[in-house]
C-alpha cells in the first residue's frame, strides 16, 4: 500500500526535467527560420526556470526568495507564450505539445502557490 503513495518530486528535479524536455523540443524543431526563432525563445525561458529556482532555494532572505520565485513565474509564463505560438503557428501539433504545456501550467500553479504562501507568511511575521 505504501508504494502506491506517490511522493512529490523535488522542484529542483522537476524544473530540471522541464528544462531537458524544452531542450529536446528545441532539437526536434524544423530548421525553418520561424521555428528556430521561436525555439530559441522557448529554450532560453524554459531552461532558466530551474536555474532561478535553485537560486531561490539558496536565497539569504524571504524577500530574495520571493523575488526569485517571481523570476521563475515570469519565465514560466513566457515559456507558455512561446509554446502557444509554436502550436498556433502550425510548427508542432497541439497533441505533441500537450504534455509539455501541461507541465508548464502545473509548475506555474505550484510556484504561484509557493509565492502567495511565502508572501502571506512574510506579511504576518513583519
Amino acid at each position: 500500500m505504501r508504494d502506491e503513495i506517490k511522493s512529490p518530486v523535488d522542484l529542483s528535479i522537476r524544473t530540471k526535467e522541464f528544462a531537458l524536455r524544452v531542450i529536446r523540443l528545441y532539437c526536434s524543431l524544423p530548421k525553418s527560420t520561424q521555428a528556430q526563432i521561436l525555439g530559441k525563445q522557448v529554450l532560453r525561458s524554459g531552461t532558466s526556470v530551474g536555474a532561478n529556482y535553485r537560486e531561490a532555494k539558496r536565497s539569504r532572505s524571504k524577500a530574495e526568495f520571493i523575488a526569485k520565485i517571481g523570476d521563475c513565474l515570469k519565465e514560466l509564463d513566457e515559456t507558455a507564450y512561446w509554446l502557444e505560438l509554436i502550436v498556433e503557428s502550425g510548427i508542432i501539433t497541439p497533441l505533441k505539445m500537450k504534455s509539455l504545456h501541461q507541465e508548464c501550467d502545473e509548475l506555474l500553479a505550484i510556484l504561484s502557490t509557493i509565492s502567495k504562501k511565502t508572501k502571506a507568511s512574510a506579511f504576518h511575521t513583519s
